[in-house]
């Protein structure tokens, strides 16, 4: 009993240590590239462990389950730290003192930052949507076209939930990966764009509708 309370103690300092961890771009970064083993274990194997949860039983009770996991360990704990602060006659005051009394307020500039943000992205997407569906550029609307079609396949193969747990594995794997053999899959990302682009420029050639005119050649027409 008193290895497992540890072994919790130890994981709560952990989570103390990432609480410190500022959300922006270096963090993730150190969490995906494996910077700290630890932070990233805990980090990807709770992940992990509740996708495939989910996957298996309805959120409510992935969430209800957890929630009592979650109290059951803190409950146990807080029991534990009083017993041992009585027997040996000390004062350190309620173990999760730190985490009480941390601030978990949303500031109104942060809220305005992150809808600033999610705005901009999503003025972009639905763009880029009516871009391609209209066929502002044939060849582009094309390349849509081909992966909407691999898509149908993948759907077929996988589910919604199946491809979010595939994400979240290739998210803390695959940069790890391009980070060890960078030399490497750059030469042959190279190789498969320079034949992807030849390829393009000879459709945009045999397709004239899907090449756009430069300015200059349109204005010297509108001069005509």
């Amino acid at each position: 009993m008193a290895s497992a309370l540890e072994t919790l103690q130890g994981l709560l300092q952990t989570l103390g240590e990432l609480k410190e961890l500022p959300l922006n771009r270096e963090s993730l970064e150190s969490l995906i590239y494996w910077r700290d083993v630890k932070k990233s274990g805990i980090v990807f194997g709770a992940g992990l462990i509740t996708l495939v949860a989910i996957s298996s039983f309805s959120v409510i009770s992935v969430f209800a389950y957890l929630s009592l996991l979650a109290l059951f360990g803190t409950v146990a704990f807080r029991i534990y730290k009083s017993v041992t602060q009585a027997v040996q006659k000390t004062s350190d005051g309620h173990p999760f003192k730190e985490y009480l009394e941390l601030d978990l307020t949303l500031s109104q500039e942060k809220v305005q930052n992150i809808a600033g943000v999610a705005v901009a992205h999503i003025n972009g997407f639905t763009a880029e949507l009516r871009r391609l569906f209209l066929v502002e550029d044939l060849i582009d609307s094309i390349k849509f076209g081909v992966i909407l079609w691999v898509f149908t396949y993948i759907g077929a193969w996988f589910n919604g939930m199946t491809l979010v747990i595939l994400a979240f594995v290739s998210l803390f794997t695959l940069p790890k990966v391009y980070e060890n053999n960078k030399q490497s899959i750059d030469t042959y990302l190279d190789l498969v764009r320079s034949k992807l682009t030849e390829i393009t420029d000879k459709i945009r050639v045999a397709i004239p509708i899907g090449n756009k005119k430069p300015v200059a050649a349109a204005e010297s027409d509108k001069d005509k």
